[in-house]
């Protein structure tokens, strides 16, 4: 079996552990990330991520945690295979020598090209996820953009290929998801290896527990989300924006309103619920890999 297959089905076993793991917090990231600003002497419509959990509960009941989350299992395997293969490939280009282990400097790099290259996997899925579990929050505001209601996934690309300016609507947000996906990979690609290597005391990780590997996956995902966040925020107002009425003109200028209106809390709406997501969802994405791998010889 290939090195790029192997990685595909690897990369597919621990971006289906992810999901299943990390889906409800995303939901209520997005929810609290999209819900429009109150007008002055108004509530919010979440106070919070609990009150968030349960208004969600309340009015679509335990599935509307996993709204959304069709688009991304559909593409999970399509999005690992590129990210670890793409990893994998890039490992095998800086490497010096074939089975020498890389430095973090390296896995940085590494990570950073894969972002790349998900990054335009992952602007449509995101696009199409953040639609669904947006719109019963967007829907209850007058000035919200978003008025479609939605049956599905398959509803939203639809809607999007049909009004929204054919393909080029589904890579809305494309700037800012690039923004995310290069940075946050390099940082947490990069923590990967630093955390494995300090437990391993050198650099050969090979032998490392799967008690090590949790830890050092489950950090590794909180670092993705420390260093790229805000520009995760602007992401999600760009792609559930209005395409008659947009609100933003583009990256700089939802980051430039946002941080107005809202102050710099306004860019770190829901990064409770990210991280409390990125610590098991990523532990259990890079167990699921590496033990998927290993298994694979």
């Amino acid at each position: 079996m290939g090195g790029v297959a192997k990685d595909l089905t690897a990369g597919t076993v621990g971006g289906a552990s992810q999901l299943i793991c990390g889906h409800p917090f995303d939901t209520i990231k997005v929810k609290l990330q999209s819900q429009p600003v109150p007008l002055p002497g108004q509530s919010p419509k979440f106070s919070g991520a609990i009150d968030a959990v349960k208004q969600t509960i309340a009015a679509e009941g335990a599935g509307g945690l996993y709204k959304g989350m069709g688009a991304p299992l559909a593409t999970v395997a399509a999005f690992n295979a590129v990210l670890f293969s793409v990893r994998g490939q890039m490992e095998a280009l800086v490497r010096s020598q074939p089975g020498v282990p890389l430095s973090v400097n390296q896995q940085v790099v590494c990570g950073a090209g894969a972002g790349v290259a998900v990054s335009f996997l992952a602007c449509p899925t995101e696009l199409i996820k953040c639609r669904l579990q947006a719109q019963s929050a967007l829907a209850q505001s007058s000035s919200a953009g978003l008025t479609v209601k939605y049956g599905g996934p398959m509803d939203v690309a639809r809607h999007v290929l049909k009004s929204e300016g054919g393909v080029k609507g589904l890579f809305k947000g494309l700037v800012p998801t690039l923004a995310r996906e290069v940075p946050g990979n390099a940082a947490m690609f990069g923590t990967y290896e630093l955390l494995k290597q300090c437990f391993a005391g050198g650099p050969d990780t090979s032998n490392l527990g799967r008690g090590s590997l949790i830890v050092a996956g489950g950090l590794a995902g909180a670092s993705f989300w420390l260093s790229v966040y805000p520009t995760d925020v602007v992401k999600s107002v760009i792609q559930v924006d209005d395409y008659k009425n947009p609100k933003y003109s583009g990256s700089l200028n939802a980051f430039r309103k946002l941080l107005a209106s809202e102050g710099v809390k306004g860019l770190y709406k829901g990064f409770g619920p990210a991280m409390a997501r990125s610590v098991p969802a990523n532990a259990a994405c890079f167990l699921a890999y590496e033990v998927t791998r290993s298994s694979l010889g």
